[in-house]
């Protein structure tokens, strides 16, 4: 049975982590609308809430209690202020005092946030399910088909080492061109979803194309690989260029792939992992390399060892979308169940109350 300690509500409750860490939050709103303030986290345990799980207490957090009942996308800007893409929420700031969410009243193009990034310029870019919103700190701009979208269904967004600015939407990939978008065909599928795009090392730009698996594109020529784990599946959903030169490819049902510029290494169910499903992969700054697994929560493998990490350990999110290691060197998972936080090889659940904290 998992062992868990109860902690009355009048008791202090550990912080998500200090704000010395961040600075000042800063002080401009979109449109000049003051955000949603959520509680903060600070803030005593309200009285109906008694008690505050501290291991493994996602099941007993209701969803009113949840930062976002699905955690899509983590990041963390320059500021040190770290951004949650989420489900059906918008985008939720957290600048180490509050959580502030912003949604399509505030002027984001979508409830569903699928990507973040933010440009050499310090802009703030949001790929969501209602097209493209840049935020520069003060008022959001929108991109959808007028401003040259393929379409609002955008997956994913990303800005090169040139500067550039793509997307990848449900009807193909686009660039930036001065203030709008225009399609850039990808050759022989013009049209399909791109899921995932990266850069590697060499500057070559890979895209993960519906249907037919990864492009790269090298500036001048296109060139398609098919890395699937299993039989037939080319629905590449997530890509990862590590720091030794390896690109990792994760599928709907093809499982993990690392790519050395010669030769696919498969990460499957043949292999010992608990699912082929892989929607995030994601190295750590020692090198291991982390992915999830739907319904086995993620993975880390650190060039020789798979260990798994779900339920025993805290982790209550069958369907983990994102996992990110912020610069102070702590590493949160998102999906569907809310957002963690691993702290001492165990996850706990960070919620609107706060969380874990073993300082800055």
């Amino acid at each position: 049975m998992k062992q868990f300690l109860l902690i009355p509500a009048f008791l202090s409750l550990p912080l998500l982590f200090a704000s010395s860490c961040h600075g000042q939050p800063a002080t401009a709103s979109a449109r000049g609308n003051k955000p949603q303030t959520q509680p903060n986290p600070f803030a005593p345990v309200p009285k109906h809430y008694a008690y505050f799980y501290w291991k493994g207490f996602a099941p007993k957090a209701g969803p009113e209690f949840q930062v976002s009942e699905y955690i899509r996308r983590i990041f963390q800007d320059k500021k040190g202020y770290l951004w949650f893409g989420t489900n059906s929420d918008g985008i939720v700031r957290y600048d180490g005092k509050e959580f502030r969410y912003f949604s399509v009243k505030d002027g984001l193009a979508g409830t569903q946030v699928t990507g973040i990034i933010e440009d050499k310029k310090g802009n703030l870019w949001f790929s969501t399910n209602g097209g493209i919103t840049k935020y520069d700190g003060v008022s959001f701009t929108t991109f959808r088909e007028k401003e040259g979208l393929s379409d609002r269904m955008v997956w994913s967004i990303f800005e090169d080492s040139k500067g550039h600015i793509w997307v990848g939407t449900a009807k193909g990939l686009c660039r930036l061109e001065g203030a709008a978008f225009r399609l850039f065909p990808v050759q022989g599928h013009a049209t399909n979803t791109i899921w995932c795009i990266t850069e590697d090392e060499k500057g070559n730009l890979w895209f993960g194309v519906d249907g037919v698996g990864v492009c790269k594109y090298d500036g001048r020529n296109f060139n398609f690989l098919s890395p699937q784990g299993s039989p037939g599946d080319n629905r590449i959903v997530s890509i990862l260029a590590d720091s030794k030169g390896n690109l990792w490819f994760g599928s709907m049902e093809g499982g993990l792939s690392r790519y050395d510029g010669n030769s696919f290494t498969h990460f499957t169910t043949n292999t010992g992992i608990g699912n082929n499903e892989v929607w995030a992969a994601y190295e750590d700054r020692t090198g291991n390399i982390w992915f999830s697994s739907e319904g086995f929560g993620v993975y880390r493998y650190d060039g020789k060892t798979l260990t798994n990490y779900y339920k025993n350990e805290g982790l209550h999110i069958p369907a983990v979308q994102a996992i990110y290691q912020d610069r102070q060197g702590r590493l949160w998972i998102g999906g569907g169940g809310g957002l963690y936080r691993m702290l001492r090889n165990e996850f706990y659940n960070v919620t609107k109350n706060g969380g874990p904290s073993d300082g800055c």
